[in-house]
């Protein structure tokens, strides 16, 4: 099966980190492949990640004040 690399950047981050790991081109074309859809597959979702920064603010009572201007103003003082 013939995979053909007609990028020049391409062939030469190929060729880099194939040196770099000490294999050849179609083992580091496997490699990198291979971990970038390990990491893709392990993308949590924005969602998720705030709802798991933002659920320790569920806590907090609430006390039904808003901070408006008026309450700014008088945390500056005069």
């Amino acid at each position: 099966m013939s995979f053909h690399v007609r990028d020049a950047e391409t062939d030469k981050l190929v060729r880099k980190l194939a040196r770099a790991k000490g294999v050849g081109l179609t083992d580091a074309v496997k490699l990198a492949v291979r971990n970038e859809l390990l990491r893709e597959a392990e993308v949590i979702p924005l969602r998720d990640r705030l709802r798991k920064l933002t659920a320790p603010l569920a806590d907090y009572p609430r006390i039904g004040q808003h901070a408006d201007k008026k309450f700014f103003d008088e945390l500056s003082g005069p």
